[in-house]
């Protein structure tokens, strides 16, 4: 039986470009993969011829040959055409070689595409660091030095790992790829290569100082800028000085979380600042100044109207904090705690009660509440 041409296989005219190629074969092997035609009894045989014309074609050189001769060009055991003894070359091999192919075309976009060459040298790992700080450091910033413990470069081997900062080796066993494939039937399976660790290369004289890991533990010191107007949880990024990588990988990121501490006389709400005050009854009845303390450490007067009551707030703009990127600090808002008076004397007494017998309508709120409790019993009544 004459093969077909391979064109005609997939589908194409003459002159298709690679890409058109391409797709045409991702059609292809997709329709006629063996998985997907189990009761097709043809589908491993046109699987394979598709698998063949696709080899060809998608070859450069292969394709201009096969343009100009036809199946000519690769009689006598060429490329994928019939060899001496009939059938294709390879039984499995080139089965196994085909689906092999339609994994690394169909799944390569998915998972990042073909996996060429060794991988990268493993980065360093991110790390955390808890920082507390006062209200007070949260409101003017700080420069802060920090101690972290973490994986530094090695200085004997200069992070290669190698004894003397020699270079490593090309691995033996995967060529450097740091993949190897093993054929079981009609698959191929690919994994890491485990004699490097899917790296490529191998160290022959592991560096004393490190083992050759290319970094050891060290403490370092470094030096923050916590800038004014932080918050708990406000997040500050170090880029590279987390641990190093693996034989000389990149290192990571140290990352600084802000916790700032509860403060004895304000309370924090983003940018606005919050102060309860306790006032003298005498004060809030008649009015007068007080002074109120303020975050940098200053103080503010206060002017308390006459006739205050418990829970009253009054703002200081611009007394809060400062904003994180910026712009206008938050406000400050006092809250009134009209104090009553404790261990009075005989005098005090006496004139409090003199007080009492003056007073008619000098507490509109009580006279206001027990009128509408009167009312509620009135009505419980009837």
């Amino acid at each position: 039986m004459s093969k077909r041409d391979y064109y005609d296989v997939l589908g194409l005219e003459r002159g298709a470009s690679a890409d058109e190629i391409k797709k045409a074969y991702r059609k292809k092997a997709k329709e006629l993969h063996p998985d997907r035609n189990a009761d097709n009894p043809e589908a491993e045989s046109q699987f394979k011829e598709a698998n063949e014309a696709y080899d060809v074609l998608k070859d450069a050189d292969k394709k201009a040959a096969y343009d100009r001769f036809g199946h000519a060009a690769f009689e006598g055991g060429m490329g994928g055409g019939p060899r001496p003894g009939g059938g294709m070359g390879g039984g499995n091999a080139d089965f196994a070689s085909a689906f092999s192919d339609v994994f690394d075309d169909l799944f390569g976009d998915f998972m990042g595409g073909r996996q060429g060459g060794r991988q990268r040298a493993a980065r360093g790992a991110d790390l955390r660091y808890n920082l507390r700080v006062t209200l007070e450091e949260a409101y003017n910033g700080l420069q802060k030095t920090i101690k972290v413990p973490t994986s530094i470069q090695c200085d004997e081997c200069h992070g290669s790992g190698a004894e003397g900062g020699a270079e490593p080796t090309t691995c033996p066993t995967c060529s450097g790829l740091g993949k190897v494939r093993a054929t079981q039937g009609f698959f191929t399976v690919e994994r890491t290569c485990p004699t490097c660790s899917g790296l490529g290369q191998i160290i022959k004289n592991p560096c004393n100082n490190c083992g050759g890991a290319g970094r050891v533990q060290k403490e370092r010191a470094l030096s923050v800028n916590i800038p004014a107007g932080v918050e708990t949880g406000t997040r500050i990024r170090l880029a590279g000085e987390g641990e190093a990588g693996m034989r000389g990988g990149p290192p990571g990121d140290l990352y600084i979380f802000i916790e700032v501490e509860p403060h004895k006389i304000f309370e924090r709400d983003g940018a606005e600042l919050h102060c309860r005050v306790p006032v003298a009854m005498t004060v809030a009845a008649l009015g007068g100044d007080i002074e109120v303390p303020t975050i940098d450490g200053g103080r503010s007067r206060v002017k308390i109207p006459s006739g205050s009551q418990s829970g009253r707030q009054m703002r200081l703009r611009g007394k809060g904090m400062p904003a994180l990127r910026g712009g206008a600090s938050g406000d400050m808002f006092i809250e009134l705690a009209v104090e009553t008076p404790v261990n009075l004397t005989s005098k005090q007494k006496e004139l409090l009660r003199e007080f009492e017998s003056l007073a008619e309508d000098n507490n509109p709120e009580s006279h206001s509440f027990f009128t509408s409790v009167k009312n509620f019993w009135d009505s419980m009544k009837g």
